[in-house]
């Protein structure tokens, strides 16, 4: 890694959230000190399932993808993030071959990078991907027929009145409308709520599902918004 001083992803702006994923620990405390350095707001995952779990609590701006990871290729990483996340990825890999930068863009991936690499050209890499982030609403609401989730306050109302969630129930519907209308596995789901070994526990989301219906749905026996895939997972339907 080298380079100098290639400027910051804007100053008076809320910093960029980057997440950077590599088995490489001393890489990932190199980009780690550097990104901060360079006003980004970063975390780090070490493997693939962690990745996915901190992906979908972070809600980053971009990704930085390493594909050589210990528990999953990059590509499996690119291709469960995709079934709900719009997030640009820029994968960062010792691989040089064709292939292979073939198949992450196929994964998902919208921009590759190959090491060794130099600071200047990550840098403007993720500048040029966030530009083509939306800006972020600053007080983002997702509503329904039977209520309304503020993401910014960490509340949901229902006929104008707070609900009360436990924080898993808020954890799981916080997965789900943010990927409205998408499928959400049971094991994605299991896993970036409770963690990875959890990903055969299908009756914890059964029991929280069937809470969060009874505080959130006129009639919980028929849901119109927390839906079930049989087999599957859940979706939720505005």
């Amino acid at each position: 890694m080298r380079g100098n001083d290639a400027g910051t992803p804007g100053s008076g702006q809320a910093k960029a959230k980057v997440l950077v994923i590599d088995d490489d620990p001393h890489l990932l405390k190199a980009l780690r000190i550097t990104l901060a350095a360079h006003g980004y707001a970063v975390e780090t995952a070490g493997d693939g399932a962690s990745a996915l779990t901190a992906a979908s609590r972070l809600a980053p701006d971009v990704l930085v993808l390493d594909l050589g990871l210990p528990d999953m290729d990059g590509t499996e990483v690119l291709r469960n993030l995709r079934r709900w996340s719009a997030a640009p990825v820029l994968v960062l890999s010792a691989r040089h071959g064709s292939p292979d930068k073939v198949g992450a863009l196929d994964a998902g991936a919208d921009d590759y990078i190959t090491k060794p690499f130099g600071l200047d050209e990550l840098l403007a890499r993720l500048r040029a991907l966030l530009r083509r982030v939306p800006q972020a609403e600053t007080h983002p609401l997702v509503s329904s027929a039977g209520f309304t989730v503020d993401l910014l306050a960490r509340q949901v109302l229902r006929s104008g009145q707070p609900v009360r969630l436990t924080p898993t129930e808020w954890n799981i519907l916080e997965i789900l409308v943010r990927n409205p209308s998408r499928l959400i596995s049971q094991q994605q789901l299991l896993a970036d709520v409770w963690g990875p070994a959890y990903g055969k526990e299908a009756n914890y989301l059964r029991v929280y599902m069937a809470q969060l219906r009874r505080k959130l749905e006129d009639d919980p026996g028929n849901p119109r918004h927390l839906l079930t895939e049989a087999g599957a997972g859940y979706r939720f339907v505005p």
